[in-house]
């Protein structure tokens, strides 16, 4: 039976993917991201089967590759890129579908010379992202294709395994049509993944009870959970999960994050991750410890706490507008990070006017001041800036900014600070 909490977990998720996303794109690195090919690697590294393949990086490692692989009748040729929806995405240069299968080291070597240094436009990159990698993976004779995954779940305030019979299509689809079809089971993260929860999702994945794979399906279950704590990781989605004719079950497909605070436990993971997949100013701010996502609207937004930067963003569009980006500079963010925060800002073209909305708690509105007067003075702010300041040191940091000669717009509220902002555009 399909819970409303798996159900909600499903939905938040692909939300959460979506709105996290710009056009061209992959979303913050909170949670960090990486190609599909690590991914394998990472699954081999920690008992769990995949296909075998290669990574190549250009046309020549492609043809080698095929060769070293064994050179089979037939192979699938996937272009490494952070988005969904690659078979069905078409290259800037003409070339459609960025899965593929081939059947000669030739064809690898000239399918890879058509997706190498390409934009791949897909539906959740539209403005195209590039493809500097390709994965030659083996074929599977697969009898069956299921759907598996390890999510964090609010709801039952632990990991959750999720899992259906129908896999090889949007889980999304099947839960909205079959909602019978989608299984969970919660996990006690002091208890862990038990034996016997595996063996009930390996049965409502509609294996055999007793089969070889069944009991496969249940260790790779078991393997997954370990690696999830280990690699700390915040999802692991695979899609299909396989079982062959031969009755081995293996990950074909398969989509990995991990959480950024835990950098520091999993170093060479993070290592890993490929920057050129991930808008510039994003990477650009997390250098400096900013919580930024770049959007496609014309009004750059700085503010403080999470909460006030979505109102002030949809404020914003109820104005007749568009932010062009989250910024959430924190409770204690520097005059340096506040500085660095407009250099982002200040350097989008898109960004036709700075809004600036700080409620000081933690973060004192003269701080804010002093980071607004040193970037006007140090980067030449050169759009249109207002400001609304509320809270602790306001009349410190109001006095700042009328002492320091710069050109601002001050505004009394946010519905008044976003009204000027709109109409600065």
């Amino acid at each position: 039976m399909f819970h409303k909490a798996a159900s909600t977990l499903l939905r938040s998720q692909s939300i959460r993917s979506k709105v996290s996303q710009t056009p061209g794109v992959i979303g913050s690195v909170r949670n960090l991201n990486v190609h599909e090919h690590i991914s394998m690697e990472l699954f081999n590294e920690n008992g769990i089967a995949t296909p075998k393949g290669i990574v190549a990086f250009s046309a020549e490692e492609a043809e080698a590759g095929y060769k070293s692989l064994g050179n089979p009748d037939e192979l699938v040729i996937k272009a490494q890129v952070l988005s969904g929806g690659r078979g069905l995405g078409t290259f800037k240069n003409g070339f459609k579908g960025g899965v593929h299968m081939i059947n000669s080291a030739t064809a690898a070597s000239s399918y890879a010379s058509q997706m190498l240094g390409q934009e791949l436009v897909t539906k959740q990159n539209p403005k195209g992202i590039m493809c500097n990698r390709v994965y030659l993976m083996e074929k599977m004779d697969i009898q069956n294709e299921m759907y598996l995954s390890l999510l964090m779940d609010r709801a039952s305030g632990g990991p959750v395994l999720v899992g259906s019979p129908r896999g090889g299509t949007s889980i999304e689809d099947v839960a909205e049509s079959n909602p019978e079809l989608i299984f969970k089971e919660s996990i006690d993260i002091m208890e862990g993944l038990t034996k016997e929860a595996c063996d009930r999702m390996a049965n409502n994945l509609g294996l055999v009870s007793g089969s070889d794979a069944h009991q496969k399906a249940a260790q790779l279950m078991a393997n997954l959970y370990a690696m999830f704590l280990k690699c700390d990781c915040t999802q692991i989605e695979i899609n299909p999960l396989a079982e062959t004719k031969d009755g081995d079950v293996v990950v074909c497909d398969a989509k990995v994050n991990f959480d950024d605070n835990a950098e520091f436990r999993n170093k060479e993971i993070h290592a890993k991750r490929d920057t050129t997949q991930e808008d510039p100013r994003e990477v650009n701010a997390s250098k400096y410890d900013l919580n930024y996502i770049g959007l496609d609207g014309s009004i750059g937004c700085m503010v403080n706490g999470a909460g006030l930067a979505m109102s002030t963003m949809d404020i914003i569009g109820l104005k007749g507008a568009s932010p062009a980006n989250f910024l959430d500079v924190g409770g204690g963010a520097t005059e340096e990070q506040v500085t660095k925060a407009f250099e982002i800002l200040n350097s989008d073209d898109n960004v036709k006017c700075i809004l600036v909305n700080i409620f000081g708690g933690i973060m004192k509105c003269d701080i804010i001041a002093a980071g607004i007067i040193a970037a006007a003075q140090n980067i030449g702010l050169d759009k249109p800036l207002v400001v609304r300041l509320e809270g602790t040191n306001v009349a410190e940091g109001q006095a700042l900014i009328a002492e320091s000669g710069i050109k601002v717009v001050l505004a009394d509220d946010l519905d008044d600070a976003a009204a000027k902002a709109v109409a600065l555009v």
